[in-house]
């Protein structure tokens, strides 16, 4: 178990604290106090994965969102209750379909309804698919640092360890079968069994009706696919049980706690419930989490490989990000695309930089308590993800050594050693500018009055010193605006108790200068490009060379 450290200030607000993973952790202390000797207890936290297809950025959700509830769950127990996480891959499931975006389908197809362990890698890298995935998944766990145990449903089946559960199973058939027909169409129903018996002859997962389930003798008699009777144990890994089934009879055979699963499980919980009642067990407390959609607002496949990849998500961000995505209204579907990826990365950084400024209370429901498991990192200089991008679109960096020349005159003593989390966000931020902003990039030509407010700009910049901090700029910036009737805001006063500034100026300079609709605070983007350099551009969209350069290109 892993020590959370606590502040005087936080461990008395801790009763106060209302971030959802203490929410969940309260109920599930709650559900301790009723059981008898739920204090004595190791509390185990679960996560289910289909191994069907590579995993997908939702199935690090629900460990790094079950983590939160698990750390949450120790402080309020003050670790005096142990705890662990299973995370569960349900390998023995047959593969149904082969998915689209990994090669040898032909092959894969050979082996459509045999158990995803006994399923070629077409990959060819380890001894199945199921094994190929599990792989995977366990990579990305440890990748961000996970405290958890794997478990395969297939060493399980095979290895003994569902026996009891398999026999217990056999004997109550009855109510269980009472808890999904009524769940079944009617032509459903007539075939269903919560067995499925591997078949000898052909390897593959049956849907075949039982002939005859002997309770005593824990077997089942079954036609195989070649048409003759077969009658096999319920033991060893010869049967594995529907996925709903499933569900239940694992929270009874392993004494489940809690765990989480998204909207789609929703309805099902009922039978997930019932079935785990039926084999003895006590059901889990249960978090259902909202899906997570692609850009088109689908819902993200393994099978479909859309939305974005584990991989693709710390290609340009780090992980902390996706962490604090996870962590973000649970409840609620979002888009789970690429456009996200800058917004989260500075939502994380304004989550750190404001904890330490922040007493007991909020520092527990702030993010990145959750994140870091109660020690997140001291925060750095207030750069922007979206700062960087622009400083890499008007410096043509190439390289991370090219923004650590501006950065360094902008706070000297600046350094990639002192500063990690800005020096990891450099690269980042050159892959992200090149792979997704570059592409659409677009300088349009000043008119006649942005011109003149371009002039004005460069010869106000030109009368400040070098050294100007940004707030100084952003005067400057305003003081050209306000002299100007089409940037004028009647409706606002300014300082001087003049008219304010609209919008339009700053997204003039926006699409003139840097090409693009939206951009950063520009006192402090032209803090930390610098003064020189940005007269320097505003000399080139003055001269049209800027938009002629993005035609040519």
């Amino acid at each position: 178990m892993t020590a959370i450290p606590m502040t005087p200030a936080q461990t008395t607000a801790l009763p106060e604290a209302r971030a959802w993973p203490f929410e969940e952790a309260r109920r599930l202390i709650q559900r301790l106090d009723k059981m008898p000797g739920g204090k004595d207890k190791t509390v185990l936290f679960e996560t289910g994965y289909g191994p069907s297809g590579l995993p997908h950025i939702g199935t690090f959700g629900e460990v790094a969102r079950t983590t939160m509830v698990r750390r949450a769950f120790e402080v309020l127990t003050e670790g005096k209750v142990k705890t662990r996480l299973l995370c569960f891959s349900d390998d023995m499931d047959g593969m149904r379909k082969v998915p689209d975006n990994v090669p040898q389908q032909d092959m894969l197809r050979e082996h459509l309804h045999k158990p995803l362990t006994r399923v070629p890698d077409p990959f060819g890298e380890y001894e199945s698919f199921g094994h190929h995935n599990n792989a995977m998944l366990r990579r990305f766990l440890d990748t961000f640092g996970f405290e958890y145990e794997f478990a395969s449903a297939t060493d399980y089946y095979t290895s003994g360890r569902f026996d009891e559960i398999l026999l217990r199973a056999a004997q109550r058939y009855q109510a269980i079968m009472d808890i999904m027909l009524p769940t079944l169409g009617e032509e459903r129903q007539a075939t269903y069994s919560c067995f499925l018996p591997i078949s000898p002859s052909t390897g593959r997962v049956l849907y075949v009706p039982m002939k005859n389930v002997d309770a005593q003798r824990g077997e089942i008699t079954f036609a195989d696919d070649d048409g003759s009777d077969v009658t096999l144990p319920v033991t060893g890994g010869n049967v594995k049980l529907q996925w709903k089934p499933d569900f239940g009879a694992r929270w009874a055979a392993l004494g489940v706690d809690f765990e989480m699963y998204g909207k789609d499980h929703m309805s099902n919980t009922v039978v997930y419930d019932g079935i785990c009642k039926a084999l003895g067990g006590k059901p889990p407390e249960h978090f259902v989490y909202e899906l997570f959609l692609d850009e088109n607002g689908e819902k993200i496949s393994k099978s479909k490989g859309n939305g974005i990849t584990i991989d693709e998500w710390l290609t340009y961000a780090s992980p902390e990000s996706l962490a604090l995505y996870m962590f973000q209204k649970p409840k609620s579907a979002k888009k789970l695309h690429f456009d996200v990826i800058p917004r989260a990365v500075d939502e994380y950084l304004q989550f750190l930089n404001g904890y330490p400024k922040q007493d007991g209370k909020q520092q527990l429901d702030n993010p990145v308590w959750h994140i870091h498991s109660g020690a997140p990192p001291a925060p750095e200089l207030p750069i922007t993800f979206g700062l960087l991008l622009n400083l890499v679109s008007v410096s043509n960096a190439e390289n991370k050594d090219v923004l650590w020349g501006f950065l360094r005159r902008y706070s000297p003593g600046a350094t990639p050693e002192a500063n990690p989390i800005l020096d990891r966000l450099s690269n980042y931020a050159i892959r992200y500018f090149n792979d997704f902003v570059k592409p659409s990039k677009k300088f349009r030509a000043p008119d006649d009055v942005e011109r003149d407010a371009l002039a004005a700009l460069d010869s106000a910049l030109a009368a400040l010193p070098s050294c100007a901090d940004a707030d100084a700029i952003q005067n400057a910036l305003l003081d050209v605006a306000r002299a100007i009737p089409r940037y004028q805001d009647h409706t606002k006063k300014s300082p001087s108790g003049g008219p304010g500034v609209k919008l339009e100026w700053f997204q003039a300079i926006y699409e003139t200068l840097l090409g693009q609709e939206r951009g950063p605070r520009l006192g402090t983007f032209i803090a930390l490009y610098g003064i020189s350099e940005m007269r320097a551009l505003i000399g080139k969209a003055l001269t049209g060379s800027l938009a002629t350069l993005a035609a040519v290109s």
